[in-house]
């Protein structure tokens, strides 16, 4: 649409006839007519004047016309000119919110993938400890450790092999090996209330796996890398058509 098509069409929609319009802009009808018809073009003041008889602003006006004929017939109007470096401001600010969106979706993607790669949020050790039974109240939490120790002491100090055969057996029947597998370190050892008493966990050695939150990590990754990258895709061939 050209700009005298573009006033032709706001005159019908508001019912006005040309003699009318021309009168509030402050032209003769036969001007009007030649701009209309598109063999004139505006100067700054009939411009100002169509917006006054309108009562909108230059982007409304504009709206719709050929870019080639506001940047080639109509830039010299002040209002004009000012609207084209609005347009351009706008434009700009476009083009650095995706690249920073496209960035910021890079970035996230690389990150979320390392991550999910090493296994920095969820962790792919996990962590074995191993408890020998049940303590009683009152005991040392070393007494499965050191039970053999305190009773050949014992023995030593006079106690009788019946009796040490005694103690072996309820020792022996105490005995419940308990695995437990952690994801996360707890020390070297840790203690756990259990019916009856307590459990003393030990560590006893690390193992790898892999989780699936790691896995999905990397795929959200990944499409976001991929996303950021066809966003700098994009942007660049949308400014070489708009070019």
């Amino acid at each position: 649409m050209y700009f005298g098509e573009k006033v032709r069409q706001l005159r019908a929609e508001r019912n006005l006839t040309q003699p009318q319009l021309a009168q509030a802009i402050g032209i003769e009808q036969s001007y009007l007519s030649k701009l209309e018809n598109d063999k004139s073009v505006p100067s700054a003041d009939i411009f100002q004047g169509i917006l006054r008889a309108f009562s909108i602003d230059a982007a409304t006006l504009l709206a719709g016309v050929d870019e080639k004929q506001i940047r080639s017939e109509l830039r010299q109007v002040p209002e004009v000119a000012d609207h084209l470096k609005s347009q351009v401001i706008t434009r700009v600010h476009r083009v650095k919110s995706w690249l920073y969106a496209s960035g910021a979706a890079l970035v996230l993607g690389l990150a979320l993938g390392f991550a999910g790669y090493r296994g920095l949020l969820f962790s792919n050790q996990q962590f074995n400890y191993e408890s020998l039974g049940v303590l009683l109240p009152g005991e040392s939490p070393s007494y499965f450790d050191t039970f053999d120790m305190v009773l050949t002491a014992q023995l030593a100090g006079g106690m009788s092999l019946e009796e040490r055969a005694q103690r072996v057996v309820e020792h022996n029947k105490r005995l419940a090996l308990d695995h437990q597998v952690l994801d996360v370190y707890r020390g070297k050892t840790y203690l756990e209330k259990v019916p009856g008493g307590s459990r003393v966990y030990e560590f006893t050695h690390a193992s790898e796996f892999e989780r699936p939150q790691n896995r999905w990590l990397m795929l959200l990754g990944a499409l976001l890398a991929f996303g950021g990258i066809v966003g700098f895709i994009v942007e660049g061939r949308l400014r070489s058509v708009r070019a």
